[in-house]
């Protein structure tokens, strides 16, 4: 008889892009909002930064505009702000849930998509690149959110030495 607990593929693919997701929002715990806001890095972005970016240019990108085609997210691709922009007077808990509900929403379409799914938007500043999938589209958001997490992981321990990952 056929084990029914075995996960299937779109469940391992999920689970290991929401456990770069709890990186990415584990290692900022306990910052202050001053620290959260600093540019640690010459390239001058900060913590809350990196979070909306990865909110916006992957998440909601990515699932809602390349995957199920959303021209909410298609038309604000000519929007001139920058994700990555976080004003002095943005709270860091907005930014969280941001973050928290372009996931939420991502993975109710990841759910409800199967993973051959060809995504419905391509932009045309990618001319020589395609993803053909929504399986493709889980591991370059898994791997870009796995990277990112490591850039967190780097400032934190600039900031005050907390490590995410504790080598003795």
């Amino acid at each position: 008889m056929p084990d029914t607990d075995v996960p299937t593929e779109k469940d391992l693919l999920l689970a290991q892009l929401r456990g770069q997701r709890h990186h990415v929002l584990g290692i900022l715990e306990g910052l202050p909002e001053e620290a959260l806001h600093r540019a640690v890095l010459p390239s001058g972005w900060s913590c809350l930064g990196l979070v909306r970016h990865l909110a916006l240019d992957d998440e909601r990108f990515w699932f809602r505009g390349v995957v199920a085609g959303e021209q909410e997210v298609i038309d604000d691709l000519d929007a001139p702000e920058s994700a990555w922009a976080v004003g002095p007077d943005e709270k860091a808990e907005d930014i969280y849930a941001l973050y928290r509900r372009e996931t939420e929403l991502a993975d109710a379409l990841i759910e409800a998509t199967p993973l051959d799914a060809v995504p419905l938007f391509w932009p045309d500043f990618f001319p020589d690149w395609q993803m053909h999938s929504l399986r493709h589209v889980i591991l370059h958001v898994t791997t870009e959110t796995a990277t990112h997490a490591g850039h967190l992981d780097v400032v934190r321990e600039l900031i005050d030495g907390r490590r995410w990952i504790v080598l003795d």
